[in-house]
This record gives C-alpha cells, structure tokens and sequence, in this order.
C-alpha cells in the first residue's frame, strides 16, 4: 500500500500482534481501516483479502489459514507452517501483513491471491 497512513496502520497491527498476541476485536477493528485505505488505491485483490481476512477472524475467533506454498501445485491443499498458536497460525497472519505493506512484487500479489482463494474455501 502507498498511503503512509496505510503503512503506519499495517506497523501498528504487526506491532499490537508482536506484543500483545492475537486480539481478534482489535485485529478487526484495523483491518476494517485498512480496508478503507485499499478501496482508495483501487486494488481489487488487495481490497478483497483485507475484507476475507476479518471475515475469517470474526466468524472463527481466531486465524487458520496457512502460508501459501512457494508454489502451489494443482489439486493440493496448502500445507500448514509452523508458527501456530493455539488455534492461531500467526505466522501465517504476519506474513499476509507483510504482504498488505508490499505489492510491487509479482509473487506478493500471486500470495494475496493465494490467501483469497483459501479464504473461500476454508
């Protein structure tokens, strides 16, 4: 995202998820912003993945999507890394984080969609 406002919010969750653990209402809460932040860059996959990723975590309380593979191959599921807690795979959440902060490489946004597609299917 290029707003700087954006990327502080993104700093933000990154740093409240660092220090004070997976807080969905909060999580929420920031995507929601965030989400605003995207419809005014006018990324559809950017917009979308925020949008999925809150969904998620207020219809499961927690965050069970895993890290896409490097390279997902046809008719396999994604595998789950290390980096669960509890329910949570927080791991997999920072690094979709790190994804809204960067997307002028190809392979961030083939991820993004990556994240969509596993939102929709889980």
């Amino acid at each position: 995202m290029e707003n700087p406002s954006a990327q502080k919010l993104i700093k933000k969750i990154q740093l409240d998820l660092f220090r004070n653990g997976f807080d969905a209402e909060t999580l929420v809460t920031d995507l929601k912003k965030l989400r605003e932040y995207s419809l005014e860059e006018q990324n559809p996959t950017l917009t979308k993945a925020i949008r999925l990723a809150y969904e998620h975590i207020e219809a499961n309380g927690a965050f069970l999507i895993p890290i896409p593979d490097d390279e997902p191959i046809e008719g396999e599921e994604m595998v789950s890394g290390n980096g669960t807690s509890g329910d949570n795979n927080i791991e997999s959440l920072e690094y979709l984080l790190s994804l809204f902060g960067d997307l002028k490489h190809k392979n961030n946004l083939l991820d993004l969609k990556e994240y969509n597609k596993a939102f929709l299917e889980f």
